[in-house]
């Protein structure tokens, strides 16, 4: 597990250790890199690199992430080991938000619509009446005693 903010000096000295303090939520705990490292070297996740990409991915930055990891976390002012992991995880983080940012085919809104909160149509408001959720609904508003569960299930299997 990477070091806890109490293992890290409280006054970072220097511009990368506070670089290391800001970003330290991003660093995961050491066993994760090395069971991404295994999964993505199985020969079931390379059956899928092959058949998705048409050839095996590197698999060797999750074994760098790994290394980092383990040697921040046995010694918490390793700043050079932190700061490869924190920017291998920017990194990650920009690959998998990438089309995220780059679409441009909805508009992002800067608020939400003021009748967001608007009540139902009259279809769905009967078909509402006396369902499940409705009934849950008023036993967390304290509108009706809460449904005695006796443990038994509805599930029938004939």
């Amino acid at each position: 597990m990477p070091p806890q903010l109490t293992e890290i000096p409280p006054q970072p000295k220097t511009p990368e250790e506070e670089e290391v303090f800001k970003n330290l939520w991003s660093i995961r705990p050491c066993y994760l890199y090395n069971e991404e490292y295994d999964d993505c070297t199985s020969i079931r996740a390379r059956f899928h690199q092959y058949f998705i990409h048409g050839d095996s991915i590197d698999c060797n930055q999750w074994k760098r992430d790994f290394d980092n990891c383990i040697r921040f976390e046995r010694n918490p002012n390793d700043t050079k080991s932190a700061l490869e992991l924190i920017e291998s995880e920017k990194v990650r983080r920009t690959e998998r938000l990438g089309a995220h940012y780059g679409n441009d085919v909805w508009k992002k809104r800067d608020k939400v619509p003021d009748d967001w909160a608007k009540p139902l149509p009259e279809n769905l408001q009967k078909e509402y009446e006396n369902s499940y959720l409705e009934l849950k609904a008023k036993e967390l508003r304290g509108e009706v005693e809460p449904s005695k569960d006796d443990g038994r299930t509805m599930c029938v299997i004939m």
